[in-house]
């Protein structure tokens, strides 16, 4: 059987880091936060390391804000829960480094092929951005459908996927 993947999804401050970050702790293992986060301003620093902090020494931190897939195939192991944290910032970098080719559809199967090889339990959250206005840009847009196909491939290949609203989970799959 295959370690189990779970996806969380939820708007912004939602609760699904919480909830992700619960979830995993209460599975057997090592921990291990695998971020996506880049602190461009003292803002975001500050968010970062609150987050840390509030994670504790059980977890380590290792950060891949654009080699997400290839961090998932080095780091799962059967002893080990992943938890990524988040996939729309991940998406967000591709575009900005300007590596989401095929509007996400590249990232995305190579991130699916990850999972399907990971040989340990996998916890991947990402915001629902598609639940709001259609963006009046042309760079919103293409953020938002290259989040949306990365989140509707994730959650093909996930096992699980919980909606987390207002801190209380909905289980989509």
């Amino acid at each position: 059987m295959h370690p189990p993947i779970l996806f969380v999804l939820g708007g912004a401050r939602s609760g699904k880091s919480r909830y992700a970050q619960r979830r995993a702790e209460a599975l057997p293992g090592d921990l291990v936060y695998v971020a996506t986060a880049q602190a461009f301003d003292d803002e975001m620093a500050a968010r970062i390391a609150s987050h840390r902090t509030d994670r504790g020494a059980r977890w380590r931190t290792v950060e891949a804000p654009l080699a997400l897939a290839g961090t998932i195939a080095a780091e799962a192991q059967p002893d080990r829960v992943l938890l990524v944290d988040c996939l729309t910032l991940w998406a967000s970098n591709l575009l900005l480094a300007d590596r989401a080719d095929g509007e996400g559809a590249d990232a995305a199967a190579g991130l699916v092929a990850a999972l399907a090889a990971a040989s340990g339990p996998v916890i991947l959250v990402a915001n629902e951005v598609g639940l709001g206005i259609v963006p009046d840009n042309a760079l919103a847009r293409r953020f938002r459908d290259i989040a949306g196909r990365i989140n509707q491939a994730v959650a093909a290949a996930a096992h699980e996927v919980q909606f987390i609203d207002a801190g209380l989970p909905l289980r989509l799959k």
